[in-house]
């Protein structure tokens, strides 16, 4: 039984109190949630702050070194350019002096050749004066020779003139006065024989005419009576004739009109016939003219296509040659390239082991004197042509490269002898060496060759060959030479 004074809960009210509880429990674990992600983002905010003042130092702080090395670098760099400045003035300076040097040479060189130049104009002056002189002599000479000549001929020819003339006027007064005589004759006769004619003719006209007369008459007497008779006998006929002719004149107009259709017809027909002539002949010359073009035509269509033919296969030919050539050229190319990479590459490398003195001096002055280089001049001159001097002058710019290889080359060689000179020596003190080892050694072998340390009275079982000539007694000993070189020598010759 339950105790008394306690209130007995039912199950809804206990499942209230539990909801309730639940509820509470989930608002308390909100609002520790709501807590926790406000202290989160403070602690975030926080830190974001501390992380950005820190970078900043950091950034601070590395700036400042990345200044040093950068003023570092940019020292290097500025006594890098201050000596490659220092490099290219000298250079320049040099160019200048030799430039200088050129010009003077060239103007004095100019100034002898127009000394020479205007003597030997005044010579070629003084030569065409007497030239001119003497072809002046000459030609006065001749003239006067040719206008004596001529005075001479036209005096000749003067008088072989005037006799002519006075020949010629005496033939003609002796033929004008026959003509004269002859004519008066001729005259004379012909009157007097003009003359009888006429008279002659008047007698034989007058004789003819009373003849005539009596003829005429007789004749007209019988011509009427003929025609009295014939008109008579002929008066139907005439009648008829008369309509007969009225008849012809209708037809011969009608034929006449006949005719004149026929002729122009005719003529119609002669101008058509010469139009089909014409234009036969026309035709035909155009059908030639076609057939010449045709075959014209033809031919240089042939001749096109053989040439269009041989015009493919030289193309053809010139492409597969350009190709192998331009393949060829790309290849070359290529290897230049690579070349001249490899170059580079070379130059890079050889630039870091370059000393300061041939970065700031790379390319050597001429070690000859003034005096020198006239004389080498003089010995063996260079006349050179315009190919060549072309030539040279595309290949100026290599001047200061051939210095510098010419200076690796004589370094390259002084080298070389210096290594054959160093193995000369290394060799001997390799047999001096031997020698010695040899002679401090006892063996069999040793003993049986010949021991340059054995030595009795002086004397050494060496040949003579490898042992210095011995000096005569009371002579003073031969003195020992060195080889000295002078280091500005060998500067020049380096540098």
């Amino acid at each position: 039984m339950p105790k008394k004074g306690k209130k007995v809960l039912t199950e809804e009210e206990q499942l209230l109190l539990f909801q309730q509880k639940l509820l509470a429990d989930e608002e308390m674990a909100k609002k520790k949630e709501r807590l926790l992600n406000q202290f989160l983002k403070d602690k975030l905010a926080k830190e974001e702050h501390n992380s950005a003042l820190n970078l900043n130092k950091i950034n601070t702080q590395w700036r400042t070194v990345l200044r040093e090395v950068k003023t570092k670098e940019l020292h290097k760099d500025i006594e890098i350019l201050s000596q490659t400045f220092e490099r290219v003035v000298d250079c320049k300076d040099s160019v200048i002096k030799s430039l200088a040097k050129d010009l003077a040479e060239a103007e004095e060189q100019y100034a002898h050749a127009l000394r020479s130049h205007l003597h030997n104009v005044d010579q070629l002056l003084a030569l065409q004066r007497r030239r001119l002189n003497l072809l002046e002599e000459s030609y006065n000479m001749e003239l006067e020779a040719l206008t004596k000549e001529f005075e001479t001929e036209r005096k000749m020819i003067i008088d072989q003139h005037e006799k002519e003339m006075h020949y010629l006027q005496d033939v003609f007064m002796a033929m004008e006065q026959n003509y004269i005589d002859t004519e008066y004759e001729s005259k004379l006769e012909f009157q007097s024989l003009w003359d009888d004619l006429k008279n002659k003719n008047l007698e034989e006209k007058h004789f003819l005419r009373l003849q005539l007369e009596n003829i005429v008459e007789d004749l007209w007497r019988r011509f009427q009576e003929a025609l009295k008779t014939y008109t008579d006998a002929t008066e139907d006929r005439k009648i008829a004739f008369e309509a007969l002719k009225v008849k012809d004149e209708k037809s011969s107009k009608e034929i006449e009109a006949q005719m004149k259709k026929i002729q122009k017809l005719q003529d119609a027909i002669g101008v058509l016939r010469g139009k089909i002539v014409a234009h036969h002949r026309e035709s035909e010359e155009q059908s030639q003219y076609i057939r010449n073009d045709k075959e014209s035509i033809l031919i240089q269509l042939r001749k096109l296509k053989a040439q269009r033919t041989q015009t493919r296969e030289v193309s053809q030919e010139n492409l597969v040659k350009l190709a192998l050539e331009s393949n060829d050229t790309l290849k070359t190319l290529r290897r230049i390239v690579d070349k001249g990479e490899k170059i580079l590459k070379l130059a890079e490398i050889c630039r870091k082991y370059e000393t300061e003195e041939e970065k700031v001096l790379p390319f050597y002055s001429s070690t000859l004197t003034p005096e020198e280089t006239v004389v080498m001049v003089e010995k063996k001159p260079e006349e050179l042509s315009e190919e060549l001097a072309k030539v040279v002058m595309d290949y100026a710019g290599m001047e200061n490269f051939w210095k510098r290889y010419n200076k690796v080359k004589l370094e390259q060689l002084s080298l070389e002898r210096r290594r054959a000179q160093l193995l000369d020596i290394n060799g001997k003190l390799r047999e001096m060496l031997k020698q010695y080892l040899d002679g401090i050694s006892v063996s069999d072998e040793v003993l049986s060759q010949l021991n340059p340390l054995f030595i009795v009275n002086h004397r050494s079982n060496l040949p003579s060959a490898l042992s210095p000539p011995a000096a005569p007694p009371g002579a003073k000993p031969p003195r020992l030479t060195y080889n000295i070189t002078e280091a500005a020598h060998v500067i020049s010759h380096t540098l």
